[in-house]
């Protein structure tokens, strides 16, 4: 469709109105979502809200039921962690819009978090709006595609309402942290089983480099983060792999996983 016969119709407009007549943040982020997908068509739109000191939190989403469950819930119970959206949401510099393709590590498509989560989601697009609301806490609305990308002209029209859209997250904000309770206590457990993988047996060198390969890195991007040589990050990957009595990838993120399952 094109951007004149989107942003022309009546129904749009009507939304907008929607939106602009919301008055809590429920019902602002609500009409928000709506307004999105009315923008482009999209297979799931979440506004979500991303803490440095707590776990995410989902504010409105247009998801089926079964799709929630796996987008959201499985996502919230401790695989967020190595999401680059989530590390890029609570960094302290980001855009305000990105597409999500952009921003992956090297080797994040070969990352058993890519094919243990991202891939049974089935996206093969998504787009990303960055708000910062406080020093400790971003919303972000994220607008996913599963059956094909998305257009230059609906990345366009996205961009366009940009200033509609961190308008209202603003609002959502204002309006939804005087009742919000973040969950703290979780998310401190989580972190800490993700800090202290394997403390019993690494170094803290190979327990930093552990983290970046469960987040997509390969060696060279390993390398590059930690100012090391590609050499030298491979004797320690073969060396964490011989204290961990594991021999992949595949094998890593397993026992992540099962330590977060007993953390």
């Amino acid at each position: 469709m094109p951007p004149s016969t989107v942003f022309d119709s009546p129904e749009w407009h009507a939304q907008v109105a929607a939106l602009v007549a919301a008055s809590d943040s429920k019902s602002i982020a609500e009409e928000l979502v709506s307004l999105i997908c009315m923008t482009v068509v999209n297979d799931g739109t979440s506004l979500l809200a991303f803490h440095k000191d707590a776990a995410p939190e989902v504010l409105a989403h247009s998801l089926a039921p079964a799709n929630r469950r796996h987008f959201l819930d499985r996502y919230l119970a401790g695989p967020y962690l190595l999401d680059p959206l989530y590390q890029m949401a609570i960094s302290d510099t980001k855009p305000t819009m990105c597409r999500f393709r952009d921003t992956q590590p090297d080797r994040f498509r070969s990352s058993e978090y890519y094919h243990q989560y991202v891939e049974r989601t089935h996206l093969v697009d998504e787009m990303d709006f960055l708000r910062d609301m406080s020093p400790m806490s971003t919303l972000v609305i994220v607008v996913g595609r599963t059956r094909n990308r998305l257009t230059r002209a609906e990345r366009n029209r996205l961009e366009l309402i940009e200033p509609i859209v961190a308008a209202a997250m603003q609002r959502v904000w204002d309006k939804w942290q005087q009742t919000s309770s973040p969950d703290r206590g979780i998310h401190q457990r989580l972190t800490e089983c993700f800090d202290n993988f394997g403390d019993d047996v690494l170094t803290q060198r190979e327990r930093e480099i552990t983290q970046l390969l469960l987040r997509g890195h390969s060696t060279k991007s390993v390398a590059r983060e930690l100012k090391i040589a590609p050499g030298t990050v491979m004797v320690h990957k073969r060396n964490l792999f011989s204290k961990l009595g594991i021999t992949s990838q595949y094998e890593l993120f397993s026992r992540f996983i099962e330590n977060l399952s007993q953390g």
